[in-house]
């Protein structure tokens, strides 16, 4: 299906447009209703509304996009045979044993006032309005486009915000290789930007998301879920207020990838769906075949695609320890893979960052393991404790954190008895990261994971890429950040980023 499939008439609000203000929102001056004095969590007057399009909802964009708001049919996602996991059964259970030991963190009675709310009838939600929802394929999306009848439905992005001047802003949820080419098209155009994690492939592509966000004056957010939340700012105001001292290491890791990488070919091509336009897919990418096993989940594993196993848990193992620590540009960056081929990323990789010394902060290494990979064990961990995603080491002690920096706890678990927590200091949101971003279109504020802490996180990700793939030349990466160069292998500047198909 090619073309176009359009509902009603272009409707101007020329006047709400003034007022919500896309370019130079951030100067604005308005009043806003409270959402508590509404009828219910985020019901908004209609004059007040942010029109919103996704683009890319048969997955994890829909999931963005009813977030923001209920949709008017009841969604029913169809039973669809799966092409991976995006948990293992080991991240699953040391989830649940996250979840028991934040549980025990809660001050008095704070359990009881969650189960309290838990039992309370389900809120409607409205943030904004769903005004317009773009997929490539129109059977893979069926169920989210179902949900929202009023919404104008398109293929083409580019179509869509070409003809459809009264949308605010974009929530991106398709594959990591169209992040940025969507984001910068949208913003260049004056529209708030979502993008869901990773928010970029390259390094190159960090930079140019950065340069254009600042240069429209929009509100941009990356849709890593833990940055919102109470755990990651606990996290880092431990770290900040030396509850281990001054910290030099950090070990990462995440059990993932779950999906096919490694040393494989690429599924040979089938033919393509009547519903799906394969060209939209590939967008910047190569012209190759399609492959259901690619489409939709395994494209991760893609270099053409996707950012392997960094690109879709970096997001959320990483921003605690950046943000923490003040992270910005390694000067040095080495990588040791399991071997990997023309198409696809390693099934296993460590990465290892050297960050200089920031202010009265000593240098850091921060090192990332994956697949089959963990980190050596800290001493003071107790025998038969999980070792958690993050472990930070100090000159006055050891702690971990979860993989969207919950659970925060310094080890050995008896450390914690007579230790106090430090006062809340880091300005706290909702907890939800799409209300935060729908807020600050509307107060015309900045979120506290735009673009510019979002792209740096978006780089040192991007930065470990590059390092795989010059891997073969086994040598250690000297970066300079500040001018986006390697300045001990030049080939490895080809790798900032790559030649997008003509016609984009």
């Amino acid at each position: 299906m090619n073309k176009e499939v359009k509902k009603g008439k272009l409707n101007k609000k020329l006047s709400r447009r003034n007022f919500l203000g896309t370019v130079g929102a951030a100067t604005a001056a308005f009043t806003i209703i409270p959402s508590h004095v509404m009828a219910g969590r985020g019901i908004r007057q209609p004059s007040d509304m942010v029109n919103v399009a996704g683009i890319g909802v048969g997955a994890r964009g829909g999931s963005v996009i009813q977030s923001i708001a209920d949709p008017d049919v009841p969604i029913v996602r169809p039973q669809r045979q799966s092409t991976g996991l995006p948990y293992t059964a080991e991240q699953l259970a040391e989830q649940q044993a996250r979840a028991a030991q934040q549980a025990a963190q809660q001050p008095a009675g704070a359990a009881a006032q969650q189960q309290q709310a838990q039992q309370q009838p389900r809120q409607p939600v409205k943030l904004a309005n769903i005004y317009a929802l773009c997929d490539v394929d129109m059977d893979f999306s069926a169920h989210v486009l179902k949900g929202y009848p009023k919404a104008k439905i398109y293929q083409d992005f580019r179509k869509m915000l070409d003809n459809e001047k009264a949308i605010d802003a974009v929530v991106i949820g398709t594959p990591d290789h169209m992040h940025a080419p969507i984001a910068i098209y949208a913003m260049k155009m004056g529209k708030h930007v979502y993008v869901e994690k990773p928010m970029c492939k390259t390094v190159f592509e960090s930079r140019e998301m950065r340069r254009v966000a600042k240069e429209m004056n929009v509100v941009t957010t990356m849709g890593n879920q833990g940055h919102a939340t109470e755990g990651t700012r606990q996290t880092v105001e431990m770290v900040r207020s030396g509850a281990v001292g001054k910290i030099t290491k950090v070990h990462a890791f995440t059990g993932v990838p779950s999906w096919p990488q490694g040393n494989l070919p690429r599924p040979a091509g089938v033919p393509v769906p009547k519903t799906l336009n394969w060209d939209l897919w590939l967008g910047v990418a190569p012209v190759k075949p399609y492959h259901p096993e690619i489409c939709h989940f395994n494209w991760r594993g893609l270099r053409d695609y996707g950012t392997g196993a960094m690109g879709d848990w970096g997001s959320h193992i990483l921003d605690a320890p950046v943000w923490a620590l003040e992270l910005k540009y390694p000067t040095k960056i080495q990588a040791s893979p399991t071997r990997f081929s023309d198409e696809f990323w390693p099934a296993c990789e460590f990465i290892t960052y050297e960050f200089p010394a920031r202010g009265n902060n000593p240098p850091v290494t921060l090192t990332w393991f994956d697949g089959q990979l963990k980190p050596p064990r800290p001493d003071e961990l107790e025998d038969r404790r999980n070792l958690d995603a993050v472990t930070y080491y100090g000159d006055k002690g050891v702690m971990m954190s979860g993989s969207r920096g919950s659970g925060s706890t310094l080890i050995p678990e008896a450390a914690m008895k007579d230790y106090k927590r430090p006062d809340p200091w880091i300005p706290r949101g909702t907890g939800n990261i799409q209300e935060d971003w729908i807020e600050a279109i509307r107060n015309g504020t900045k979120t506290s994971n735009d673009f510019e802490h979002s792209g740096n996180l978006g780089e040192i990700m991007a930065l470990a890429s590059v390092a795989v793939l010059a891997s073969t030349y086994n040598t250690t990466l000297h970066y300079d950040g500040e001018n986006m160069r390697f300045t001990n292998l030049p080939e490895a500047n080809e790798l900032l980023h790559y030649k997008y198909r003509e016609g984009w």
